[in-house]
């Protein structure tokens, strides 16, 4: 199995859930101590961006500062997180980073230009904020080509419009700075749209929906390279989605197709496992972030805060299900496919609904990263400190069981 066996003591509605946020500060403080000396701000660990690079260790001394709990700290992560901005932007004018499109979210520069001006606006220098905000807006221009990544997707999530807007959303939630101006967002949402439409067209499975876009030739579905992320940021515009009736109709038809893909659950990682015939054994299922409920249950809870309908929190509360009873992964601690990503289905919950039952389940995840039969038994990642694959996310949610009213996953708040 690729899920620990989950003996945790589930909520007992009598008894009260009680946080101790000293102990989850004091933790998270050790692993960041840790994760200092183990992926510091060095060139020979920039490749990879957000995701695996040591700039996400960067974003999580940032999130950290930016957090009421660790005030005390404030000032030493911000140093720490300039040390990793600068690294990576030396990085990039060297030439380094050049492997993935320059509107690469995860994985290249957009993310490390979306860090540095959130990082200046914290500091307070307005004039270096707008600096890189105006380079994250240049790379809209090439974004705007329908395939600007060739046949390997366009609209997706790491590399492709999803991310970008993923920025562009994260820096205007944050700052309150519109990074790139209302036509050009319109642009490139439409552009998003048109390409599912031309990707549906081309769509070789069933059942057949609206919108469909493809990674490397392959019709993912989860949150990370598939259809979940990208209707979830075409949700996160709503005066855009409200302003064009058709695309609409043709966004809430494939959110309701992705639905009706549930089984025991779970969704599939891919169009190709959609057919009941093909499906994966049980052992074999993922239920990660990265393909599976703990990642499609943020699209569904999207979908709730825009449209109200009951069906759609329903299924969210399906996901949550299905992740404590499999989502106590052997991949490791982080946030895309370890124990880290599936405590945060919890905190996602408990936002939605305020049912403290989420809130005791989310805290008992973050209790097993401690308990010696995780420790023993889970697999070291092979970026064991970074954001996504690591323990530089494990710390965001650490940081926000403390503060589970205002608890985000990494660049995927769709509360608003």
């Amino acid at each position: 199995m690729r899920f620990f066996t989950n003996r945790l003591q589930d909520f007992v509605p009598e008894k009260p859930v009680s946080i101790d946020k000293s102990k989850w500060h004091d933790n998270a403080v050790a692993v960041v101590k840790t994760i200092l000396e183990r992926m510091p701000p060095d060139p020979s660990t920039c490749s990879g961006g957000l995701y695996v690079g040591n700039i996400g260790v960067g974003y999580m001394l940032y999130y950290l500062a930016t957090h009421e709990a660790f005030q005390n700290e404030r000032q030493e992560y911000l140093e720490h997180a300039f040390m990793y901005v600068k690294v990576n932007t030396d990085y990039i004018g060297r030439g380094r980073m050049r492997s993935d499109p320059l509107p690469s979210f995860l994985l290249g520069q957009a993310g490390v230009m979306s860090l540095c001006s959130l990082l200046y606006k914290t500091a307070g220098d307005e004039k270096v904020f707008k600096q890189y905000c105006a380079q994250y807006a240049q790379f809209a221009e090439e974004c705007k080509k329908m395939d600007f990544c060739g046949k390997n997707g366009s609209d997706e999530l790491f590399v492709g419009r999803a991310g970008y807007l993923c920025g562009v959303l994260a820096l205007q939630q944050k700052t309150g700075h519109k990074v790139i101006g209302d036509d050009v967002l319109t642009a490139l949402w439409r552009t998003m749209v048109a390409s599912g439409r031309k990707g549906a067209e081309k769509q070789r499975s069933s059942p057949k929906f609206p919108l469909m876009y493809s990674y490397h030739g392959t019709e993912y579905l989860g949150a990370a390279h598939g259809l979940s992320s990208i209707l979830q940021m075409l949700l996160s515009f709503p005066d855009i989605l409200r302003s064009d009736p058709a695309a609409e109709q043709d966004i809430r038809k494939s959110v309701d197709l992705m639905l009706s893909l549930e089984y025991n659950g779970n969704y599939p990682p891919a169009m190709d496992e959609a057919d009941p015939h093909h499906r994966r054994p049980e052992e074999k299922e993922l239920v990660h972030w990265c393909h599976g409920a703990p990642g499609v249950v943020y699209l569904f809870g999207r979908a709730y805060k825009v449209w109200g309908d009951q069906k759609y929190l329903d299924a969210c509360l399906r996901c949550g299900e299905t992740t404590w009873t499999k989502g106590l992964l052997k991949k490791g601690p982080g946030i895309c496919h370890g124990v880290a990503g599936s405590g945060y289905v919890f905190l996602l919950l408990y936002r939605l609904t305020g049912d403290f039952k989420h809130l005791h389940r989310a805290q008992q995840f973050a209790e097993f990263l401690f308990m010696e039969e995780f420790q023993r038994g889970a697999r070291t990642p092979d970026t064991p400190f970074s954001l996504y694959e690591g323990f530089a996310g494990t710390v965001c949610f650490l940081a926000d069981l403390i503060q589970p009213d205002k608890a985000e996953y990494p660049f995927f708040n769709v509360i608003f």
